[in-house]
């Protein structure tokens, strides 16, 4: 059986939820749909409608929290509610774009305990007051464009099987925005678990406007920062700062930071954001969070 499983939080996929309903009827396989409102509040009071078009619809069931328990609580909550013997987690802002999405899952489930099946972006730019997250994704695409070898592990669409998700829970610690999906890589990896990689994503039908972005970055890196010594070999900026202490440059780097920071940001907030101070901002965010 395959249970798909989608947190929320203030947010309508029902065109999401139509779409993989109806790849799971045509296939003709058991399967539910079970979609996990964190604790949206008022949102979920006046939009009720939401959740009732969801509940109507076959093999499918909404759960509605009183309380945001947050990213990774929230997905062993869904773990716990799955009677699958696979789990298909996605992010509510996915967009199906293969007709035969959940028919590569469930072949690719035969190979791997997990299977991630990346993200992508229209081709088409949007308005510069949305630029910088959609340059960012990019540019991540095509990093990877040519290698499915040794991707970093990202939660906006995985398969994993039942028993491995048993043994392997999503560090709850994580409550805030940002690095549950690299401590889960961790976990996953530790445990002896091999992570596929499959060329089956969703499409990210939600880019935040520039200033909207830089917060959540913001937001993603003050928890870096909290579980920085588990992470220190794992993501770019921590290893950055370690060679920066090493060499001595940290007080200079730091320094500069506190001068040009402003500035930057800034510019990432406008509608001329310049991608090549994306990574640079990130640094000094980092170096002078206390």
């Amino acid at each position: 059986m395959l249970s798909i499983l989608i947190p929320t939080y203030r947010y309508d996929c029902r065109q999401l939820v139509d779409d993989l309903h109806v790849q799971c009827e045509t296939l003709g396989i058991d399967y539910e749909i079970i979609v996990a409102d964190d604790g949206s509040g008022d949102f979920a009071t006046e939009n009720a409608s939401i959740y009732q078009d969801i509940d109507n619809l076959s093999n499918c069931r909404t759960i509605l929290r009183k309380e945001n328990v947050g990213r990774s609580r929230i997905r062993n909550v869904l773990m716990d509610e799955a009677k699958g013997e696979l789990l298909l987690f996605m992010d509510q802002d996915g967009k199906v774009i293969k007709d035969d999405f959940i028919e590569q899952y469930i072949a690719a489930a035969v190979s791997y305990d997990v299977v991630c099946g990346g993200i992508i972006h229209t081709g088409k730019m949007p308005s510069k007051e949305y630029c910088l997250r959609y340059l960012y994704e990019k540019r991540v695409e095509k990093k990877y464009a040519n290698t499915r070898n040794n991707l970093p592990f990202r939660s906006f669409c995985f398969l994993i099987r039942k028993e491995v998700a048993a043994n392997v829970r999503m560090d709850e610690r994580y409550e805030g925005y940002g690095y549950e999906d690299v401590k889960y890589g961790i976990d996953l990896r530790k445990a002896g678990y091999q992570v596929g990689h499959i060329n089956n994503p969703l499409m990210n039908d939600d880019i935040e406007e520039n200033r909207k972005f830089v917060e959540k970055t913001e937001e993603a890196l003050r928890t870096l920062h909290v579980f920085e010594d588990e992470l220190r070999d794992e993501t770019t900026i921590t290893r950055t700062v370690s060679s920066l202490r090493k060499y001595g440059l940290l007080p200079f780097v730091k320094l500069t930071s506190k001068l040009v920071s402003k500035p930057i940001r800034n510019n990432l907030c406008s509608t001329k954001a310049c991608i090549n101070l994306f990574n640079l901002y990130k640094l000094f965010y980092y170096l002078n969070i206390n």
